[in-house]
């Protein structure tokens, strides 16, 4: 498999003006740069808004003083080394402290800043902590990126949760089938892998992460088509990202795209509030007028996009808005009582997450 060049030092990068690099160099002093040459060459440089610049070119808005490094309260629900166990069915485990690039929303970029000590070598506590809890069927591999991992290792920890029989799914959360498509496509022992633990009654889901359609390369397209004939199943999810994705064309030509070529969309998130992300977030009730309008201009598979909100409290989808109010519903709670509840709250334009609409919290039981 051919590797890539990586970058961590902007100095390194062609289509940087001398100042731009300056600037940026204020921002990489506090949040980490990495890309790699196949992901920079898709940037159009004449282009100063190109989506996939903005998504992993430092902006010196990063340091505008906004957000938490763990905006959702991942540390509460950690169980076990390296695990966390949220809701009733499902366990993530962050196998990797590493990705093929930096977002530069990156949600989790505490782990990039901490030197990964969320992150563990040895899995044997949440292996033993999944077989000893039967309510768990499925289990996310995510980190960083799961495929950044050696095949090797991926395989151990695959062939140790297929050994638990309660668990039915495995999913893989990856960025490289954008970041780097040739991760997949140019290994085949990677492929085979795949093949023999995606079974017909227990897939592997590989969970996406394309924000633009100008992601979506040939070379995603030929590692797409190779794990789908493996049996995997691939699914889209994104965040709403200002500059990026903001705009309903922007969405409908992402979700017609993934639809066409076997990727369907599974949730667009509102981004998290964490630090360094206030330039990229969008406002609740816009991105959910954004949304709204892009759903409505697709069909089929392109509508199963839901938007959702990653709350401490669970996953919250945007449902509605009227105008006076604004109404969110509960897809997943962390607390089982808060399953399916609505609510309802006064409308606020600057509204970047359910915490700035203070009667919403009031409603929850935690």
């Amino acid at each position: 498999m051919r590797k890539p060049t990586y970058y961590t030092n902007i100095d390194m990068v062609k289509g940087l003006s001398e100042e731009e690099k300056r600037e940026i160099k204020k921002v990489t002093e506090k949040y980490p740069f990495k890309a790699n040459d196949f992901y920079l060459n898709l940037i159009n440089w004449d282009d100063k808004n190109d989506p996939i610049r903005r998504l992993i070119i430092p902006s010196s808005d990063e340091l505008t003083d906004w957000g938490d490094l763990d905006a959702s309260s991942e540390h509460l629900y950690t169980k076990a080394p390296g695990m966390e166990h949220k809701y009733r069915d499902t366990a993530l485990i962050l196998v990797s402290q590493v990705c093929g690039g930096q977002c530069r929303y990156c949600f989790r970029k505490r782990i990039f800043l901490d030197g990964g000590s969320e992150i563990v070598d040895d899995f044997s506590g949440a292996i033993e902590y999944i077989r000893n809890h039967k309510e768990i069927n499925n289990v996310l591999l995510t980190g960083g990126d799961a495929l950044v991992l050696s095949t090797g290792k991926l395989e151990k920890i695959i062939k140790a949760l297929r050994e638990i029989d309660h668990v039915n799914i495995i999913r893989l959360g990856s960025k490289m089938l954008a970041f780097y498509p040739f991760r997949v496509s140019e290994d085949p022992e990677l492929i085979e892998i795949l093949k023999k633990y995606s079974t017909k009654k227990k897939r592997i889901y590989v969970m996406a992460h394309f924000n633009n359609v100008n992601e979506i390369s040939e070379e995603s397209l030929k590692a797409i088509d190779m794990l789908l004939k493996a049996g995997v199943i691939i699914c889209n999810q994104a965040p709403l990202i200002a500059g990026i994705n903001d705009n309903a064309d922007a969405l409908v030509n992402l979700f017609n795209k993934l639809s066409y070529i076997g990727v369907p969309p599974y949730y667009i998130f509102q981004c998290r509030p964490t630090k360094g992300n206030f330039a990229y977030s969008v406002p609740i009730e816009k991105g959910f007028s954004i949304f709204n309008e892009a759903i409505s201009k697709v069909s089929g598979l392109g509508k199963r996009a839901r938007y959702m909100m990653s709350h401490k409290y669970g996953k919250i989808g945007i449902v509605g808005l009227d105008d006076e109010y604004v109404y969110m519903k509960f897809h997943r709670a962390a607390n089982p009582t808060n399953y399916k509840k609505l609510l309802k709250m006064k409308r606020n334009k600057d509204a970047r997450w359910l915490d700035d609409y203070g009667d919403a919290l009031a409603q929850i039981s935690e």
